[in-house]
């Protein structure tokens, strides 16, 4: 349920508002436990995400760090080695 919660501080290019969005989408339910709310809590629902998400885009922007930008595609070859040592070679053939 929570494939895009990732790290989106410090990559460059940074986070889009996409990735961030998806990221609070998903956080929001694994909170609520809906994977689609009914009517009667859609209101609510996304007016969390809404919120998480201009939060998570204020934290992003508020966060300083010494350290270098990670790079994207470094890093999603990195995950994809984690995932065939951990999975098996089939891991790989999955696409990014």
């Amino acid at each position: 349920m929570c494939r895009n919660i990732r790290t989106l501080h410090n990559f460059e290019p940074p986070a889009t508002h996409e990735e961030i969005r998806a990221s609070s989408l998903q956080f929001v339910r694994k909170l609520s436990g809906f994977t689609k709310p009914s009517k009667a809590n859609e209101a609510a629902f996304n007016r969390a995400v809404d919120e998480v998400s201009h939060a998570a885009q204020h934290l992003l922007g508020s966060l300083v760090t010494n350290a270098p930008p990670r790079d994207r595609a470094v890093e999603a070859v990195k995950a994809r080695a984690r995932s065939a040592a951990r999975f098996g070679a089939s891991a790989t053939k999955l696409p990014a």
